[in-house]
């Protein structure tokens, strides 16, 4: 151990050996150096060099520097020297108030190697402090009567020195009436009180004054000394007497500056002056006096400054009670002060994740943190809670840390950000508490594929589309984010009438546009299926399929077709017949068309655009059949000419004309006798186109004699010939009805005409036609009466074998 140095000159080492034993346990322990206070600045304290095996100029060389914990420094290295030497005069009562024991600690850091040594020096106490008394003058009063034996308490002295340097005896002056006698109390403090030897006399002395003194047990001893004037009274024999012997009160931390603790209270039952009681403190400190008064007249305590349950949480003093002759008694007090919560809750976040993925799993710990509260008892006593709301919970960790952590799956899509708000609330009353925001981040991973607003959707496409346009938009939302929201669009793969479905449809991968790559023809398809795919981008990528039903619309792009009259092949134009007796609405031919389109575009109307005689004929409107208007008149011509024309519905409307030719007769003959008038003027092939008509009248008649002899066996086969009629009709009603117009015209127009013969002008072959519009429900075979048409019926076998007489 070394000693400090004083008046500048270093004193030699002391208990050399001793620090030599502390020294060769330095290296496992710390090294313990040793100074007197008030050493001089500059004393020294220790070789450090030497201690730590280096000569003193590798102090400075590798970076070796005291490092304080937040004290004043006290000591400090001498470069030169390498020895630890004082930085400042050091007061050992200031650092260590009276412990027994003052350690100064700090750590050497030598920044070379970054090492650090602990170094304790123990700041030795000298004799620097003297005892002192509370007061230098003392005044005692002792009623003349008082017996020998008597006891005065007098004002201890302090010495803020420890060891044999505190206060160790007191003395009293000599003299005859008094002695002294030191009492020592449980703590150790020595109390002197002031013992009548003799019975005192006032007449003869009045007052006593006495010197007390206090000595130490330093080297050399200090002393102090109080003067004490005994003043001898006239008789008093009742001293002031205490309500009770001890006082005690309990008031809470926050009480008011002034505010009244307590009364203490002492009656004597003199009267006049020796019955006039005054109160003052007897065993106090310093710091007491600061914090609370004592008023001497009424014995009212009350505090000089705030109360702090954290610095201290009980005083006990003593107080007397002194008469005006001077008879005192004492009475302690003791205060205990409650602590209040006034302290809110301190929350200390030890840790804390920002950003957290949302599969993350349920228990992960997110936050650390650490909750203190400086008040006690159940005021210290701290909860923490978070939101009910939140996929998050606490869990209580060693001693006050929590740990934050996963309730519950997160999902990004449902919230981003948590703004968590971590509540402390001690137990106080009322409960204080503080609020600590953690501000979390859920990232996103990719847990949701794309989704459709629809389950299917269904495109309407007029036909005639342009190539390349442009015919729907799908979309699909992925409520993640980024890479993993990011939607590419496909199409499956699939045929369409054989060929890939690639070839007609097309779909933009980013937006999902549509195109058609073809012109679409409803009479061709009239709708396409589809499959679109939507995925996003995330890893592995997350897909979602829609159905997609593309209808083609009708656009009116057919003209209407005409079925009949059909035309025919060898460049002829067909004539129908028409009895000169006809009545008005008689159904001389009905005018068939269908339209391959559909809906309204497919809806026809008939109507006559041209006739060689305005007003004889009428079309119907939607039957498509050419009536008689009026009655046939003999100034009629023979041949009658007939445009009709065929319209659909459609915008813009398409039509078809036919020209028809009526013959208006009664009967083949005249038909025969008038064809002169259906002929340009006479020539030379007249007569030969005479014999070609009369030869052709004979064979028919052959044939219809021909017909008789088989008529029985076709009338065996009757039901065979019905059965054909009903598949014919049976085949008629698997036609789409859109596309035909007066469907029941075709049926009337069926069992209306039972044979046709053509009459062709300009020409060397004519056909004639017999109607018999009451006679018609059988379809007639093709061999009968030469007739080409199928859909026309037989005539009478018997009126046409007459018709071929009447020729001949």
């Amino acid at each position: 151990m070394a000693a400090p140095q004083r008046g500048g000159d270093y004193r030699g080492f002391i208990l050399l050996s001793i620090f030599l034993g502390i020294r060769s346990q330095a290296w496992a322990g710390r090294i313990l150096y040793s100074v007197q206070e008030e050493a001089d600045k500059g004393s020294f304290v220790g070789n450090i060099a030497k201690d730590l095996g280096m000569e003193p100029q590798e102090l400075t060389e590798r970076g070796v520097r005291i490092v304080s914990r937040g004290r004043k420094q006290l000591f400090t290295l001498h470069p030169q020297s390498g020895s630890l030497v004082t930085a400042d005069r050091i007061d050992r009562e200031e650092l260590c108030a009276q412990s027994e024991r003052c350690l100064v600690s700090f750590n050497i850091l030598m920044e070379e190697k970054m090492n650090l040594y602990p170094i304790e020096v123990e700041i030795t106490d000298v004799n620097d402090n003297s005892p002192r008394f509370l007061t230098e003058e003392m005044n005692v009063k002792i009623m003349e009567n008082t017996a020998p034996g008597v006891r005065l308490p007098l004002n201890e002295a302090r010495d803020p020195d420890v060891g044999t340097n505190s206060l160790q005896s007191y003395q009293l002056n000599p003299n005859h009436h008094f002695s002294l006698v030191v009492q020592t109390g449980d703590d150790g403090t020595k109390y002197p009180e002031l013992v009548l030897e003799r019975v005192l006399d006032r007449e003869e002395v009045a007052v006593h004054h006495l010197l007390l003194t206090a000595s130490d047990g330093g080297d050399p001893p200090r002393s102090g000394t109080a003067s004490i004037q005994v003043t001898v009274v006239d008789v008093n024999d009742h001293a002031p007497v205490f309500s009770s012997p001890q006082y005690q009160v309990t008031v809470p931390e926050n009480v008011p500056v002034g505010t009244r603790l307590l009364t203490v209270n002492a009656v004597d039952p003199d009267e006049g002056v020796n019955g006039e009681v005054t109160y003052s403190f007897r065993k106090i400190t310093q710091k007491i006096l600061q914090i609370f008064q004592l008023n001497s007249l009424t014995g009212e305590l009350s505090t000089l400054e705030g109360l702090d349950y954290e610095e201290t949480g009980y005083y006990e003093m003593e107080v007397q009670a002194q008469d005006g002759p001077g008879s005192t008694t004492k009475a302690k007090i003791l205060i205990t002060i409650l602590d209040v919560n006034d302290n809110a809750p301190e929350v200390t976040v030890t840790s804390v994740s920002s950003s957290i993925p949302e599969d993350t799993p349920p228990g992960t710990v997110i936050a650390l943190f650490y909750l203190h509260d400086r008040d006690s008892r159940k005021n210290g006593e701290v909860t923490c809670s978070i939101s009910e709301n939140l996929p998050f919970k606490l869990e209580k960790s060693i001693d006050n840390y929590y740990r934050l952590v996963t309730a519950k799956n997160l999902d990004r899509e449902m919230r981003s950000v948590y703004n968590i708000t971590l509540t402390a609330t001690d137990g106080g009353v009322p409960p204080l508490s503080t609020e600590t925001h953690i501000l979390m981040m859920v990232a996103d991973t990719n847990d949701n594929p794309p989704a459709f607003p629809q389950s299917s959707y269904s495109v309407y496409v007029p036909e005639n589309n342009p190539r390349g346009a442009s015919i729907f938009s799908v979309t699909a939302h992925d409520p993640d984010s980024d890479e993993n929201a990011r939607v590419t669009y496909s199409l499956a793969e699939d045929t369409i009438q054989g060929a890939p479905l690639s070839s007609y449809v097309s779909i933009n991968s980013d937006t999902g546009v549509l195109y058609a790559l073809h012109s679409f023809d409803y009479e061709q398809f009239r709708d396409l299926q589809l499959r679109v795919t939507a995925r996003d981008s995330g890893d592995p990528p997350l897909s979602n399929n829609v159905s997609l039903r593309i209808f083609v619309l009708d656009q009116n792009d057919n003209a209407p077709e005409i079925l009949y009259p059909a035309l025919p092949t060898d460049g002829s134009t067909g004539v129908e017949l028409a009895p000169r007796s006809a009545e008005p609405g008689y159904l001389v031919t009905k005018v068939v068309a269908v339209d391959r389109d559909s809906g309204q575009n497919a809806w026809l109307s008939y109507r006559l655009l041209k006739a060689s005689e305005p007003g004889l004929f009428a079309v119907g409107l939607h039957t498509g059949e050419v009536r008689t208007a009026r009655a046939l008149l003999d100034r009629d011509a023979l041949k009658q000419s007939l445009v009709v024309a065929v319209q659909d519905h459609g915008q813009p409307p398409l039509s078809a004309t036919v020209t028809l030719t009526v013959a208006v007769a009664d009967s083949i003959p005249d038909v025969l006798a008038d064809l002169g008038s259906l002929e340009v003027p006479q020539d030379s092939d007249t007569s030969g186109l005479t014999l070609y008509l009369v030869v052709a009248v004979t064979s028919v008649s052959c044939v219809f004699l021909a017909f008789v002899i088989v008529l029985l066996a076709l009338r065996v086969r009757r039901w065979y010939t019905s059965h054909l009629l009903q598949a014919s009709r049976g085949e008629l009603a698997h036609v789409p009805a859109s596309h035909f117009v007066g469907v029941d015209g075709v049926q009337a127009f069926l069992q209306t005409y039972s044979h046709e013969v053509s009459l062709t002008a300009d020409s060397r072959k004519s056909h004639l036609i017999f109607p018999q519009p009451n006679y018609a429900d059988t379809l007639i075979s093709h061999e009968s009466c030469e007739k080409k048409d199928s859909l026309l019926t037989s005539i009478d076998l018997y009126e046409c074998k007459d018709e071929m007489q009447s020729i001949q």
